[in-house]
């Protein structure tokens, strides 16, 4: 039997109703001044990080002050969130805060969202009172000067900080040049696949089917807390490791030893939250930290210590890094993630100079009003214009000179959110892209699934394979539909689906065009539907690989249903 999954958008949305009438408030408070202050204070080292200083959230933390923050929980107390979040925040270590903590960050939201301090303390016991919802007489999220204003803003430093601890420098370093990225020794591992193809595939051959059985624990090397799903490279017997918080280490591979340790001290309301780097870059003798304040760092290889940094982002606006970079003939080619909520400009990826941190282009994965394809929005301004994210590093021919790179769905998730339909395509969002490394232009692009509807994106791996002459790319995504593209020019192959789906009512097989079930494509806000594979994915972030030698990919998938509505955004 497969799993069912109910989820409906709404209910990753914690808040509480409010009745206001005149632009008064119709009830007394039940917290204190004192309690606001002390959670604003933990609400930056706890929440800021996904919920931002200015409550605006980012990736799929939600708004905690506004019209869209009141109008989800309607004739919920406030006892309902108190639990909710003494339940589930903060996610990598839900429940472990104090009582006091989370009764105090609940009263600095209450704050944040127009009601007034009394006399009468927030407490877990006494906190059902029940405000009818009505017309709030409360701003919306509160604007950048005042977000910046508060004591934490002000603390919180521009640049972030940058420590290294060297216990050992790397010894007879030798550099890694545009021939060690295109092949590497066999026991190297230089980029997030280990190769520009995108195979994550090794010739080693000692562990055998024979051997495999023998094989033992060498060492153990306890990492960083929080969300981690790193890829370590590996360089002339040296582990490089990305740790959650924007922590890197140097490894002796064959020991554990640690020779050195790179951290970059993040401003407060960036310690917590999703912590996660999945790859680092290698040039010559650096190595390429994304940061989650949006920089992009380059640490010498040797001892750990900065090179340059550089500014790509204002992570004030929502602005990280996840996937991390590749580098091509001395560009460090990265994509920017957290375009979930609403600013003025959209996602994009950028080439920096490997040497100076220069950026030389920038690529903007959506379509803006006036730009080609910025159609396929309809009528939608920039600022509403969300999603076309970077979750995951891209590959790279170096026969054709074409960066293949990965975009994620448009936001919010269901058309009718957005204000639009499943036949307004939203481009380059669910797409692959063909870059030019050399100015960032757009060659060819691939929108797998145009005006996603489910939170289904197509934001993967790019594994390059050339068959009987023909020079393929394949990529899956949460459809668990394997595409294949001639990755010369982006035309439509074929496709293989691989796990039960029923968005679509067909595929055209010559195409490649997808047609969504009809009451998906009807969907108003508001209105549940059932559908699989769920936003767990068929295929998600656990990478394919392709094996050269049995001429087959090895595709992680997973089989789940859900439930799912949108809601009404504004």
């Amino acid at each position: 039997m497969k799993p069912i999954i109910r989820i409906g958008l709404t209910l990753a949305i914690i808040g509480f109703p409010i009745s206001f009438v005149n632009g008064e408030t119709q009830e007394a408070a039940h917290y204190t001044q004192a309690q606001a202050e002390a959670g604003e204070t933990a609400y930056q080292v706890e929440c800021a990080g996904c919920h931002m200083s200015d409550f605006s959230g980012a990736f799929e933390a939600p708004e905690l002050a506004g019209a869209n923050f009141l109008n989800i929980w309607g004739e919920r107390g406030v006892n309902d969130l108190l639990e909710y979040v003494r339940a589930t925040m903060p996610p990598e270590a839900a429940g472990s805060l104090s009582d006091r903590t989370y009764i105090n960050i609940v009263a600095y939201l209450l704050q944040a969202n127009g009601i007034g301090s009394g006399n009468e303390p927030l407490a877990l016991e006494g906190a059902g009172f029940l405000l009818s919802s009505g017309q709030a007489g409360v701003s919306t999220t509160p604007d950048s000067d005042t977000a910046s204003n508060t004591p934490n803003a002000e603390s919180a430093p521009a640049v972030a900080s940058n420590r290294t601890t060297v216990h050992e420098t790397v010894a007879e370093f030798v550099p890694v040049t545009d021939a060690n990225l295109r092949n590497p020794d066999s026991g190297d591992w230089l980029m997030f696949r280990r190769t520009y193809d995108g195979w994550g595939y090794s010739p080693l051959d000692q562990v055998t089917r024979d051997n495999v059985h023998d094989l033992r624990l060498a060492w153990v090397w306890a990492m960083a807390e929080g969300t981690n799903q790193p890829t370590p490279l590996v360089y002339d017997g040296v582990m490089y490791l990305p740790n959650p918080r924007n922590i890197v280490q140097a490894l002796d591979a064959e020991t554990g030893t640690l020779l050195w340790e790179y951290q970059r001290e993040l401003p407060n309301e960036l310690q917590r939250g999703f912590t996660t780097m999945r790859n680092l870059g290698f040039y010559n003798n650096k190595v390429f930290l994304p940061t989650k304040d949006a920089f992009m760092v380059a640490i010498d290889a040797r001892n750990g210590e900065v090179v340059w940094e550089t500014k790509i982002a204002d992570y004030r606006q929502g602005y990280t890094n996840v996937s991390g970079p590749i580098v091509v003939r001395g560009k460090v080619i990265n994509g920017i993630n957290g375009c979930a909520r609403f600013q003025q400009e959209s996602c994009f990826i950028t080439a920096h100079d490997a040497e100076t941190g220069e950026e030389l282009w920038r690529t903007f994965t959506i379509a803006g009003p006036g730009d080609p394809g910025g159609d396929t929005w309809g009528d939608l301004p920039l600022t509403l214009r969300g999603g076309g994210d970077s979750w995951i590093a891209g590959s790279y021919d170096p026969t054709l000179d074409l960066i293949y790179w990965p975009t994620a769905q448009p936001k919010p998730w269901v058309p009718a959110s957005r204000g639009l339909t499943v036949h307004d395509a939203a481009l380059y969002t669910n797409s692959t892209l063909a870059l030019d490394p050399d100015d960032g232009s757009i060659v060819w692009y691939r929108q797998h699934v145009p005006g996603e509807a489910l939170d289904l994106d197509e934001a993967f791996e790019k594994v390059l394979i050339d068959v009987e002459g023909q020079k393929l790319l394949f990529t899956i995504g949460k459809h668990g539909i394997l595409w294949k593209l001639d990755r010369e020019t982006g035309e439509f192959v074929d496709f293989k689906e691989t796990v039960f789906q029923n968005v679509f009512d067909h595929i055209d097989p010559v195409t490649g065009d997808v047609t969504y079930r009809a009451d998906i494509a009807a969907a108003e806000v508001s209105q549940w539907i059932s559908v699989c594979p769920s936003t767990a994915g068929g295929h998600n972030w656990m990478a394919t690989a392709y094996s050269p030698e049995a001429e087959v990919l090895i595709i992680p998938l997973s089989q789940s249903c859900l439930e799912i509505a949108g809601r009404e955004v504004v």
